[in-house]
């Protein structure tokens, strides 16, 4: 049975999902994309997964490379995402970051980040679903995080109290 990747598309976006960029070190350069596709997958050991398009201009550098480190972002960061997900030049001219153990860039302002080793890439139709483990996690704020729900950001209300 063929499914219209249309109302797939629409279904799927029916879900809310939070926002990350997941960074990397390509011959010194700092790497980034906006995944919307992310998840935990097991506490022990500690793994993560984000799903890549084949088709991403950054395909060739995730495939290179053995970490990563996913940056959850915050409420306030929308134009962060959207630079990292359709922007062509440097994506990180002007953007502040620090690096962990693996020397993936750690994004100043994020909620959370995971600092990760790779552990496996599963080729999944027309992506790639990259698991990491985590080798050190923080929660770098408080700040509510970013949302992407119907095709467009949202943002967590918090009740007043």
């Amino acid at each position: 049975m063929m499914i219209d990747q249309r109302l797939f598309r629409d279904a799927m976006g029916r879900f809310a999902t939070g926002v990350t960029i997941v960074t990397t070190l390509v011959d010194g350069r700092p790497c980034g994309i906006t995944a919307n596709s992310f998840s935990s997958v097991s506490l022990d050991p500690p793994l993560v997964l984000f799903c890549l398009g084949c088709a991403s201009t950054n395909y060739d550098a995730f495939m290179s490379v053995d970490c990563f480190a996913v940056n959850i972002l915050s409420g306030e960061q929308q134009e962060l995402s959207t630079r990292f997900a359709v922007h062509d030049g440097d994506r990180f001219d002007g953007v502040a970051w620090s690096r962990w153990a693996t020397g993936a860039p750690i994004l100043d302002g994020v909620v959370c980040a995971a600092d990760c080793v790779l552990d496996a890439r599963h080729q999944a139709g027309d992506h790639v679903v990259i698991i990491g483990r985590v080798r050190r996690v923080e929660i770098l704020s408080e700040t509510p995080p970013l949302l992407y729900h119907r095709g467009g950001y949202a943002r967590l209300v918090t009740p007043a109290g």
